[in-house]
């Protein structure tokens, strides 16, 4: 098929809106060029080959801003390539795969993140977790020493660059709040109904007494008092207070369940959550400060940060990253687990670059029933202020042991996909779990279904996407994405080619949910690795110029070559390069 295009720029800061035309259309091979004002503005759509009666003649995508380049309508190859090493393209292996032989619609949108820990720690077991589909690997703080993460990172790294993977690094800090120890090595332990257990700040020279737990808080034997509720990691194992002896704290298990190292803890008193003492405590230890230059020194993509209570902790920490690492693409993950939080919900996420919805902790601090409201109002806010956002903590908890997951947590998959937030998070699952790649696999196979289910029967959701530009600039580009949405939605596209150097636009393009798969180009390995944290987003490396059409020339000559796409395919692209929207079939 010929190329044609139809190609939108505009000429000052202003944006124009297409109306809605038929599915997956063939753009006239006569189209009148007729530029349409709006004060300043210049609107021109053009077709490439005015004469269809000719097919000897070369195809040229017509641009303003450069020459283009001639296709062979014959063949579709470019026969005058732009300058500059047009075989470089970099894509994760897997998408590759899927696109190859299922099409642009089977690709998955939401993005899946693996906790890893002893179960999953090897190369081999990395690989495995990124041919399932992980999107992005955790480390978690709490647990292991510096060196065994560093380990980690160094497999995952090696597996990006021999196999071709864009697996992105997530580190997540401990925080200071109260919780248990590492149950001297243990990896878990089973409290029982009406066990007595011991909870001490005591530091023990040798062995761990049996039943006794180590707690981070020197002040805990002094603030909790008899009767009170002790719920460990936001409820899956209770225990009443019953005695105090010193430094010791005597305990009932009244909720029998499984102990993991370094729980969180929290304790009620008469139905409410004591909180004085421990909202006094800083959000950033300094065991987080040692451990937040240790990821700054070994390159990771984000980092977490545990129970976040106000925008200044974000924004100091920032400021310190831009300190200590000046080149370094470092971003900053809020995570929404406590009554602080969520009071300043708004201003953490404007302050962050993202957000995890971290439910276990939230719901040892509010009702239970109250989760539900808070993830669906904490996953529209990040939405709507363009943070990508990612749902955590017991998603799959039963699979921890069993190989298959209850029908309640498939459902509460589901609703966290319908919801449409950007990722979904493994903690425990593949952490220490006995079945990690089958969860993930529950993961991605939800995942799919509920996408595919939503595009088929919901098709376009209603939701107010609030402007959110802070100069004339940034406001141009978002209309420009929500533009090339919409008309992506109208038309049956096939996917949306984004060109970017900051991420911006991918990010805007991702926040409008469209049905199509993003194609995201980007010259950046490390933007490219953090861009994969983002619904719908299929991250490419590729070096690229200023000049739009032999961009795209270059793009579907190498895609085409590797069989993503082929000829004939529909296709809108955006750039932060030109403010335009292009539409046209691939060559």
């Amino acid at each position: 098929m010929s190329a044609r295009s139809l190609q939108f720029f505009t000429g000052s800061p202003r944006v124009a809106f297409l109306s809605k035309s038929n599915p997956k259309p063939s753009f006239p091979t006569t189209l009148r060029a007729s530029p349409i004002t709006f004060s300043n503005l210049s609107i021109k759509a053009s077709a490439s080959d005015p004469n269809p009666q000719s097919p000897s003649a070369p195809h040229v995508l017509v641009s303003y801003n450069g020459a283009g380049a001639a296709i062979s309508p014959s063949t579709g190859n470019v026969a005058s390539p732009p300058t500059g090493d047009v075989a470089a393209i970099e894509v994760d292996a897997v998408t590759e795969v899927e696109l190859k032989e299922n099409g642009f619609r089977s690709t998955r949108r939401t993005k899946l993140v693996c906790t890893i820990g002893p179960a999953t720690c090897a190369s081999e077991q990395l690989e495995a977790l990124a041919v399932g589909g992980m999107n992005v690997a955790r480390i978690n703080m709490c647990h292991g020493t510096r060196e065994w993460h560093r380990r980690v990172i160094e497999r995952v790294r090696r597996l990006n660059e021999e196999k071709g993977y864009a697996v992105a690094i997530m580190m997540d800090t401990e925080g200071s709040e109260i919780h248990m120890g590492d149950l001297g090595g243990a990896a878990s332990a089973k409290a029982e109904d009406g066990e007595i257990w011991t909870f001490s700040v005591r530091a023990f020279d040798s062995t761990l007494p049996e039943r006794t737990i180590n707690v981070n808080y020197d002040g805990f034997a002094e603030d909790v008092k008899i009767g009170d509720e002790l719920l460990v990691d936001g409820g899956m194992v209770r225990f009443e207070v019953i005695e105090k002896i010193g430094p010791d704290v005597k305990c009932l298990c009244t909720d029998p369940g499984l102990l993991l190292p370094r729980a969180n803890l929290t304790f009620w008193r008469n139905g409410s959550l004591v909180r004085e003492r421990n909202a006094m405590l800083p959000t950033i230890s300094s065991k987080d400060w040692l451990d937040i230059d240790f990821g700054i020194a070994e390159g990771v993509d984000f980092i977490a940060i545990s129970f976040v209570k106000s925008a200044d902790v974000i924004t100091h920490l920032k400021s310190y990253i831009a300190a200590r690492a000046r080149d370094a693409d470092i971003s900053v993950i809020a995570k929404i687990e406590s009554i602080d939080s969520l009071m300043n919900l708004e201003e953490i996420i404007l302050a962050s670059d993202g957000a995890m919805v971290a439910r276990g902790d939230l719901g040892a601090q509010i009702p239970l029933e109250k989760v539900p409201s808070a993830q669906q109002r904490i996953v529209q806010v990040c939405r709507q202020l363009n943070r990508p956002v990612i749902v955590a903590s017991q998603l799959l908890e039963s699979m921890i042991e069993y190989p298959t997951p209850t029908r309640a947590e498939v459902a509460d998959v589901s609703e966290a996909v319908r919801q449409r937030a950007d990722a979904l998070m493994l903690s425990g699952e593949s952490a220490m779990g006995q079945y990690p790649e089958k969860a993930l696999m529950v993961l991605r196979s939800v995942s799919l279904r509920i996408e595919k289910w939503w595009r088929e029967e919901k098709r376009h959701e209603a939701m107010e996407l609030p402007p959110i530009g802070s100069s004339f600039a940034d406001n141009i580009s978002e209309e420009i994405c929500i533009s090339a949405a919409k008309m992506a939605n109208n038309l049956g596209v096939d996917a949306l080619f984004v060109y970017t150097k900051s991420g911006h636009m991918a990010s805007l393009l991702s926040r409008c949910r469209p049905d199509c798969p993003i194609f995201a180009f980007t010259t950046a390995t490390s933007l490219r690795r953090r861009l994969n944290l983002q619904w719908g987003l299929i991250p490419f490396r590729l070096s690229f110029s200023d000049d739009m059409e032999s961009n795209l020339n270059k793009t579907f000559s190498l895609l085409k070559a590797r069989g993503m796409i082929k000829s004939g395919d529909l296709v809108i692209a955006v750039s932060d390069l030109l403010q335009s929207i292009q539409v046209m079939n691939v060559p």
